[in-house]
Parts: structure tokens; sequence; C-alpha cells
């Protein structure tokens, strides 16, 4: 980092002086048209059970690409949808970039016309179902967003091709330089991929799973998959041998996309377990070995050349909105991961109403690919959203979560930027830490613009929006330079989701002017349920509910806390071959439950109070939500970086606590104090630089520094139960390779519970003898 940036980053502060065209049809990819074989029979679309309006559909027999004819639903072209695309705008300044290198046959143009493209939707009475092959009932409703017309994956993807086929879609880079590839290019890639795919035997409804850190191998694959009427599947790069043999075997694939060597021999050790497993393609780097069944990428995309074009349009055209085209796979905190099933309709109509609530601009949008492909909220923002707006996808660094991160961020400056609460905590830290070295000077006008930073955002969200004295030079000499510091000059909006984020952390990035907007949702839900915007959020809150979506919270408490349920179209298929989880789930009317815990205020701004499963209920009978506590401990000593509260059927409140410290090249925590705990050591004289060394002495400055903000928390406390008793250091942080977090750094708290069961005892065993 330059000298420059450094003083930008003291203290997070510093003092320095489309008109729509259609593409020509020229190969011989047309689609066929299934407007002509259309009956006029008309049906009729369950709506949701508030809705009464009925929308007629028409029924179109079909043929499937075995040659069985079925009867399939064609609803009328919605006038709502979007016949006009603006125009481009100018390229926005960003890094420089080559294009991909193609043949001449590929840079014709790719016949499509989405006019006259029928949207068919399979017969089906349930909300629900478990079954690979089964289609769903749309929850459709009369008018409003969640009447648009259902459309497949391809069919948006055509949306993008025709209205922006040269613009560019993914980016990364090659040898230090970025390499582009445009959206009529992808495409084009995707049907290679999904003709290889068909060769080696990939049949309907059988997954694809895919072992890899984020690139443009890894979309191609998953949209490749879905072309060939497969279940794209995404398997965590973090999950051992045998978790990938589960999903693997669970979505019945047929083929595997790995990253590297690391991850084929992961499956190379299980492959014997995996019948019906009949390919594996490496995307990075040379094979190690030789064998039939392993494929470069290279010598993958090749593989299918002489699978005719018909044969993939047939598959294509047999696509339905409202089957399943997608399988995401729960963490797995209690038992084997489950296998989420969405439709094409799930990811289609979430990632127009996400980005319309948002108020994206196609082609306008650029962003980062660095969270975890496998988990709904990166694939719902970087592929979905990204395809339906025409944006443009840079894929960041292996390592971005170790440290590239910054250095990616400063090169693209993306338009918007998804981050787990992890992510802003770290940048949290290291702008602290980097403050911490300031001159006295600096602090001052630091803490001055940060007070004068989070007056305004407050009035902002609050809609006064009074400007107070000073504000414009604290933007111009502070919040502006902090912004380009961390390659966020370009950004529009600031999201946070997937896990709980601390008050602490907004409000430090309020008072840089840099409000983070909270989403809400899960993996059953397709991702967001409820957004936070820039012109409408408040602190703390997950926002307000995606318009053509519903929440209703069930058996509310006195206080207004009820179990937060989810309607819409975003709504999943069911889990795979689970019934009896899936309807734990989905209650009889269709609602799906959160599990999670959670209360409206008067605007109604959506609040998670807690999550059932998690409640500890101690031995007393009273039930307690850990998170609130949790947060408020970290907040008061900034030494600590995870606390994990424990009670359930015991007689009082304990909790175990984790300090900062350095993590190495893999993401796992050494015994090295992190700056900020050196920092925090310092101002309390005390000289340890290690996690082992404060442990050893039980250092009293330290011991009794968390005490006292232990006892500010429990002045707090509603009752002598929610208050913290016992309280101990364990000798290591919790991490995603130490099994304690989950891929998104959610605390998994059953198995924390396993791992760390002698401690649990021997605090409440020494209470007992006392």
């Amino acid at each position: 980092m330059s000298d420059q940036e450094d003083s930008v980053m003291s203290n997070g502060v510093a003092v320095m002086e489309a008109d729509t065209e259609s593409i020509a049809t020229q190969k011989s990819q047309i689609l066929s048209d299934p407007t002509n074989v259309m009956s006029e029979t008309q049906s009729t679309l369950i709506l949701s059970e508030e809705d009464t309006t009925a929308e007629s559909v028409k029924v179109e027999d079909r043929v499937t690409p075995n040659g069985s004819a079925v009867q399939s639903q064609s609803q009328e072209t919605d006038p709502s949808r979007d016949t006009e695309a603006p125009a481009e705008p100018p390229r926005s300044p960003g890094p420089e970039k080559t294009t991909e290198g193609i043949t001449p046959e590929e840079l014709k143009a790719v016949p499509l016309s989405t006019a006259n493209v029928a949207t068919t939707l399979s017969p089906a009475d349930q909300l629900w179902c478990c079954a690979r092959d089964q289609a769903v009932r749309l929850r459709m409703e009369g008018s409003g967003p969640a009447s648009e017309t259902p459309i497949t994956i391809h069919q948006m993807f055509l949306e993008a091709v025709e209205s922006h086929g040269d613009h560019p879609a993914l980016s990364s880079k090659k040898e230090g330089q970025w390499v582009n590839l445009t959206w009529r290019q992808y495409y084009e890639q995707c049907r290679v991929a999904a003709k290889s795919f068909l060769k080696l035997g990939l049949e309907r409804y059988h997954g694809v799973g895919i072992l890899g850190f984020n690139s443009p191998e890894w979309f191609i694959s998953d949209i490749g998959c879905i072309l060939a009427g497969g279940l794209a599947t995404g398997i965590y790069t973090t999950n051992s041998p045998e978790a990938c043999q589960y999903v693997a075997a669970n979505c019945e694939a047929n083929v595997l996309v790995v990253e590297n060597q690391k991850q084929l021999e992961k499956i190379l050790k299980v492959k014997d377990q995996l019948p019906l497993l009949k390919a594996i393609v490496q995307y990075k780097g040379e094979l190690q070995q030789k064998a039939p069944f392993l494929y470069t990428w290279e010598e993958f995309m090749k593989v299918g050349e002489d699978v005719p074009d018909e044969q993939l349009n047939a598959v294509i055209d047999s696509l339905r909105a409202n089957e399943c085209c997608t399988l995401i796979y729960t963490s797995g905190t209690t038992g084997n991961p489950k296998g989420v099933m969405l439709s094409h309709d799930n990811l289609t109509w979430t990632a127009r109403a996400a980005g319309t609530m948002v108020n994206l601009n196609c082609a306008e949008e650029t962003l980062i690919s660095y969270l975890p492909l496998s988990h709904v909220a990166a694939q719902v923002n970087d592929m979905w959203i990204s395809m339906r707006f025409a944006g443009t996808t840079y894929f960041a660094e292996p390592d971005a979560l170790k440290g590239s991160l910054g250095a990616t961020l400063k090169d693209v400056r993306p338009t918007s930027f998804l981050g787990v609460p992890r992510v802003w905590e770290k940048m949290q830290e290291k702008m602290k830490a980097m403050g911490a070295k300031s001159s006295p000077m600096r602090k001052r006008v630091a803490d001055w613009a940060k007070s004068i930073g989070l007056q305004y955002n407050y009035s902002a969200m609050n809609k006064e929006y009074l400007v107070p004295w000073g504000f414009m030079l604290a933007n111009n000499l502070v919040f502006k330079r902090v912004r380009a510091a961390l390659g966020l000059d370009r950004c529009k909006s600031f999201f946070t989701g997937a896990a709980p984020i601390t008050k602490d952390t907004l409000e430090y990035f309020m008072s840089l002017d840099v409000p983070l907007m909270e989403l809400y949702g899960m993996s059953e839900s397709s991702g967001p349920h409820t957004i936070s915007v820039n012109n409408d959020y408040h602190i703390t809150s997950c926002g307000k509910v995606m318009p053509g979506c519903k929440v209703k919270l069930e058996n509310p408490d006195e206080d207004g806390n009820g179990e937060i349920c989810f309607w819409g179209r975003n709504v999943f298929m069911g889990y795979l071959d689970m019934a009896d989880k899936t309807t734990e789930a989905l209650d009889q009317d269709g609602w799906l439950h959160s599990g999670d815990l959670g209360r409206h205020d008067q605007g109604d701004f959506l609040y998670i109070t807690g999550r059932i499963k998690e409640l500890i209920i101690t031995a007393g009978g009273e039930n307690i939500p850990p998170v609130p506590i949790e947060d408020s401990v970290k907040s008061e000593t900034a030494i600590i970086s995870n606390a994990m509260l424990i009670g359930d059927k015991l007689k009082f409140l304990s909790m175990m606590l984790t300090l900062k410290c350095v993590v190495d090249d893999n993401g796992d925590p050494t015994d090295d104090l992190s700056p900020e705990a050196l920092d925090f050591c310092r101002q309390h004289s005390v000289t340890a630089t290690k996690v082992s060394e404060i442990i050893a002495n039980k250092e009293p400055a330290i011991y009794k520094a968390i005490q006292e903000g232990m006892e500010r928390v429990n002045a707090r406390a509603t009752s002598n139960a929610q208050k913290v008793q016992k309280w101990v250091i364990l000798e290591r942080d919790f991490s995603v390779g130490g099994g304690e977090l989950g891929p998104t750094m959610k605390l998994r708290r059953p198995i924390v519970v396993k791992m760390y069961q002698e401690t649990i005892n021997e605090i409440y065993a020494v209470t007992e003898t006392q």
C-alpha cells in the first residue's frame, strides 16, 4: 500500500491537501418456434391463496427429446415485460481489458429473437415436490410483479444477448490482464459446454457437480448443465472428500467439474462410491494423471463438437420454467446437507424482482464475484441478477478472502458490492489498526469527520436529510478518499447478508458515509426476501419485503416477535428426495417457515431477533436469543473476535470467547495477536504478542477489561437469567477450516458444542463444586 493510501486509510479517514437491436439469424442454431404447435385449448393457472383472479394460459402439446408427447402450459405474454432496453451508455472508466480470442465462425451473430418465444409450464397441482423430474404450481398473482410471465434461464439469457450481445459479461485475469467474454460469446460457450455434457452422457434431471473457486468456467459449466437438461450443483471447496461424495451421490451427478489437482484428489478418493459418475473435468492447470474419464477444460469443450444443434435445441425447447434446474446444498450444521431444489422461475423471477428493487440499470452494472458460488447469495447475485440486467462480472483471485480482494476492488471499482459481515468486519479492523498508527492531529480530524458522517447518515436514514455544518468538507477531505482507497468510489450500493452483523460495524461504515444495506433470505427463498435500499433502510433492520412477496409472523409474542414465514415466487420447490424435511419447512398452505424470529416496526421494516433452534432455554425455562448478547460482548471489548453463549438446559449462562489473531495463507487462525488486538494490549500496558501468552498468564489487565465489558453487558440485561455468569478464552479462534464456522462465516453452534464439550463441562463442574 502506498504512502498516500496509508494516509487515506488512517482510521478510515485522512487529512489530505439501447435502442434494442434484433440479432441477425445467420447460424444454424435457430431455436424451433414453439408457437407453431400451440393449440387453442384454454386452461387456468391456479393462483395464490389470496388471489381470486385467474390468468388464462394456453395449453400446448409438446414433444420431449425422447419423442413422447406431454401437455404443458404457456402463459400469455405479459404486456408489462420490458420490450425495450435503454441504449448502451458510454463505457464507465474501469480496468483495461482485452477480448477473449475467438474464431471468425464464433464472431457471427447468434441467431436470436425473443419476440416469439412462448413460455411453457409443465402441468402441476402442488406447490412443492421432492422428485427431480416433477414440476410445481407457481405462486402466481393476478396482477403486479408476481403476475409476470414465467421464463426459463435460457430465455433470460437470450434477452441479455439480444439486447446487449457485445457488452462484456465476464472478465477474468490472465497473465495480469483482464480478458472479457461478451454476452454473445458467453452464450456460445454455454451452448458448447451443453453439447459436451450431452456427449459425455449427462442424463435429464441428473447433476453436474462443480467444485472450485469462482471463474468463467464455473458459470459456463453451471449454465451449460442447465441448457443440457441437468441440475447444476455447486459443491463447497472446503468440503471433505466424504462431504463431496454425499452431494455428488445425492444429486446423481453424471459429471463433476473441478478446479485443480487439490479438488480432483478429493473426488478420486471417493470415485468408487459414485457409480453414476461418467466423467471429471478439470478447468485449471494440467492433469497430472491420464484416465479415460478425465478431461482438461480444453478437451471437454471439444468433446461435443459433433452433437448437432438440433439435438441441443430440442432439449432447450423442452425446458420448463416450473421445473428444477439448480440444487443449492445447505451447509449441514446438523445432519447431512439438504438439496434445495430451485426452478427456472425461482431464479429468473427473483433476479428481476431483486434487481428492480435496488434500481439496477441494464448494461451499466459491474460486480466482483468472490463469495462461494455454491451458496445462494453469491450465485443469485453474481450469475442471475447480473444476467437479468446484462451486468459485467469480474472474477476475484482465489485468495480474495485471504487478502487480495482489496487490490481487486481498487482495480475493478464495482457499482455494487455484496459482503458477508466478516468481510466488512475485516475492513473495519484493518482501517482501525492503521488509524491507531496515525498522528494525534489525524486522529482528531478522523473523529470529527466520522461524527459528522454518522450524524448525516442517521438524518438521511430518517428521511430528514439535514446536512450538518462541515459535511462537504468532511466529504471532500475524507469520505471520497476513503471510498477511493477501498475501491468503492463508483459503488452505489453496499450490501451485507448471509449472517448477522453488529450495530458497531454498521455505525462504523455509516460514519464513513458508506451505509451498509442489509438483506435477508435463505437458500429456500432463492436468496433475498427482504432488502434494504439506499433511500429506504433502517439500521439493524433487514429491510422490506420484495414486491410480489409476502412476510407473515407466526405466533407472535407480546412484543410482536414471531416466526418469519415467506410467500412468493422465490420460495423453493422442495428438498430433493426429502419429503419429511420439505413438509417441515412448508406448511399446508405453502408458506415457508424460516425458523427465524422477527418483528416488524411501524414502517414495515423487518428485524431478526433470533433463531428458534438457537434459542437457549435455561434450566429455569427462560428463552434467550444468544446473538444480541454475543454482539454486545464483542462491541464492548475490541480484542474479542468470536463469542458463543452457552446455557441450554443449564442453570446459568456462560460464554466461550476467542481473541483477534493473524490469519495464515490458508485462512486458518494463528497464535499471533492481530494489529487491533496488539493495540488493545498496548492501551492496557500489556506486552503480550500471542494468544497463548495471554491465556497462560491469565493476563490480569486483559481479563479485567473483558470482565468489565461483560459487566456492562449484564447491566443492560432484562433479567438475571440473561446475565453471563462465567466466561473462558479459547486457545484458537473459530474458522471455516477448523469447522466452527460455515462457508459464510456463520457460527455452527451444535458442532462447536461438540468440539468444546470438555471445556463446557469444566465451566459448570467448577461452579457446582464451589
